[in-house]
């Protein structure tokens, strides 16, 4: 395994999110002790960095990746994230007032049976309460040894700027592959001129990027992908087809589509922690792969000129809880 540092705090090179384990997507609900054979399978295989929140379930995946890490808990850069669910009784689901902050907290320490959470997130920007405020509380919480680092997710630049400002930022977790690249839009620089990490999630854009999935009926019925733009009818049938560009890269260094998309964004800069998602252990392992894959700077450029995507990453509603 690799490492690589967000901030201060240090990480394997890539990282588990456990989302999918718990939330929105197929076969999620039926199979938890594969989620916990890959969880114990990826701290085999030397990956420290386990990501999780309070809203996935809501509650359950941490309750699961608490279950998981029973006994080997000091071994894992855990992270979880708050602000996506009120607890004090907010009209909206955007919540990172103090109050809210403290129960959140409480409550993800007892479900990930711990005593302190390595690095904690806001999950959303909440235009209600300044960010100032927020990592305010969150410094507190820092100093009572609830929490180790501060971490924001799917935040804009001038939230980043003020919020490092009052205690150092040590991740920004936002969407990013070879698919979705909002943060070119000097969010990556500004990382990089104030020493924060980069996590990007869904780097393999909820499979997609892996050729695995190709139609939409291999999907549940209640899979969230389902009214994803990407996976709509028509886009769906686009997108599998770009993904022979990738596949293509593939057959020349001998790697899956997922271990040479995975390999491009590990490419980007060695302060970067993506953290691709599954339930099962040989997909794990092939993720673990593209550690291994060496992209000439040929391509790498191919890749990042690939065809876009056919429809956007998120829905209108989803993308209206960017900071940006």
């Amino acid at each position: 395994m690799k490492y690589t540092k967000l901030g201060a705090l240090t990480v394997s090179r890539l990282g588990l999110g456990c989302m999918g384990m718990s939330h929105l997507y197929t076969g999620h609900s039926r199979d938890e002790a594969s989620s916990i054979r890959t969880i114990h399978r990826a701290l085999d295989l030397g990956v420290t960095h386990i990501d999780t929140a309070e809203l996935y379930g809501p509650f359950t995946n941490e309750e699961l990746v608490g279950r998981a890490l029973v006994g080997r808990r000091d071994s894992v850069v855990l992270a979880t994230k708050f602000g996506l669910m009120s607890h004090v009784g907010n009209a909206g689901p955007v919540d990172s007032s103090a109050a809210s902050i403290r129960v959140a907290v409480e409550g993800s320490l007892t479900r990930l049976q711990t005593d302190h959470i390595d690095l904690y997130y806001q999950h959303r920007v909440d235009p209600a309460t300044p960010i100032e405020d927020v990592v305010g509380t969150l410094s507190e919480l820092i100093a009572e040894g609830k929490i180790r680092h501060i971490g924001l997710s799917e935040a804009g630049r001038e939230t980043i700027r003020r919020a490092h400002a009052v205690h150092p930022i040590a991740a920004l977790q936002s969407e990013y592959s070879l698919w979705s690249r909002d943060a070119d839009d000097g969010t990556l620089d500004l990382l990089r001129e104030l020493g924060i990490g980069f996590v990007p999630y869904s780097p393999l854009n909820r499979g997609l990027l892996t050729g695995r999935l190709r139609t939409r009926d291999q999907l549940e019925e209640t899979d969230w992908r389902l009214t994803n733009p990407r996976f709509l009818p028509g886009a769906i049938e686009s997108n599998v087809a770009i993904v022979e560009e990738i596949a293509e890269i593939g057959g020349e260094v001998g790697a899956t589509p997922a271990q040479v998309s995975l390999a491009w964004l590990l490419a980007q800069g060695d302060d970067w922690s993506p953290i691709p998602g599954t339930i099962r252990v040989d997909h794990l392992e092939e993720d673990l792969g593209a550690l291994d894959v060496t992209l000439s700077a040929e391509q790498v450029q191919r890749l990042t000129d690939i065809t876009p995507a056919v429809g956007g990453h998120h829905t209108e509603a989803q993308a209206r809880l960017f900071d940006r």
